[in-house]
């Protein structure tokens, strides 16, 4: 038996779905270039939870969070084709900030290995 839930195994795959759909199927100019990061599924399956980040930006704009909330209907109903679920889960988008920090933590780490620099 394996030591995952479920619901873990259920998020790797919608993760992986919503990714290609993203990339394949929708076509929402205010969307742009995401990446997701993680789904987080409730144990019963009815909701998911869906982190991202915006490609090159620190930063989450309030258009792509829009087109992302429109496009949540379309999200599910693909992801109710392709997966073999009795429910397709309710999707919530957040942005994932925990690139923009580690971004962040890299630039004090090479402002520090500049000023210890021997000039």
């Amino acid at each position: 038996m394996s030591g995952f839930k479920r619901a873990d195994r259920v998020a790797d795959l919608i993760k992986i779905e919503i990714a290609d759909i993203l990339l394949k199927q929708v076509r929402d100019p205010r969307i742009g270039v995401l990446t997701i990061t993680g789904v987080k599924v409730s144990d019963d399956l009815r909701s998911a939870r869906v982190f991202f980040v915006e490609f090159g930006k620190n930063e989450c704009g309030d258009e792509v969070k829009e087109g992302l909330k429109k496009a949540s209907g379309f999200l599910r109903r693909e992801l109710g084709r392709r997966l073999q679920l009795r429910y397709a889960p309710e999707l919530f988008f957040s942005y994932d900030p925990s690139f923009a920090y580690g971004e962040r933590i890299e630039e004090l780490i090479a402002e520090i290995h500049e000023k210890e620099q021997p000039e």
